[in-house]
């Protein structure tokens, strides 16, 4: 989910797309295993001279189906559906799987750049990144941000750019 081409204005460019990070995915994939392994596990269990065993197996694999919706299918969606991207002119922030919602920031009005990291995601090599903009929402608190060290010193370098004017290195 990133902005194409033909949206971008005169002289701007990207400098960076990306996703949240992968760990993300961890919960959804775990649960994805889970859910494999207990319906074929109450698939085998199944007599197979029961009486209602068809209905039992169509059971399980209705409600397996409808978990691995829930569990894994729609987070994957949630995060293949949010996007962020880096521009010479504005960070754009984009989430939604059937509705859309975009967030700009503009260099310009951006204040402050911060980034905040546990020791679990030092080891990852993701973290908190934080944008405070004159804007009305003022502060934006966005997690998972891969690579975050260098989506900060990105951001601050256009954020000093963009103050100076020094847009595109003019």
């Amino acid at each position: 989910m990133t902005i194409p081409d033909h949206h971008l204005t005169q002289g701007e460019r990207r400098v960076r797309s990306f996703h949240p990070h992968w760990k993300r995915l961890i919960v959804p994939f775990v649960a994805l295993v889970l859910i494999a392994a207990a319906t074929g596990a109450a698939l085998y269990f199944i007599p197979g001279d029961w009486e209602y065993a068809f209905y039992a197996r169509i059971a399980a694999g209705v409600i397996a189906l409808i978990l691995l919706m829930i569990w894994s299918f729609v987070p994957y969606l949630q995060w293949k559906n949010t996007g962020y991207v880096l521009t010479t002119h504005r960070f754009t922030i984009s989430t939604g799987v059937l509705n859309k919602s975009t967030d700009e920031i503009p260099m310009a009005k951006v204040n402050t750049v911060s980034s905040d990291q546990t020791l679990a995601e030092r080891l990852l090599g993701c973290g908190t990144l934080v944008v405070e903009s004159a804007g009305d929402r003022g502060q934006i608190v966005l997690r998972d941000i891969p690579k975050i060290q260098d989506v900060r010193m990105d951001l601050f370098r256009l954020v000093e750019d963009a103050s100076d004017g020094d847009v595109d290195d003019r």
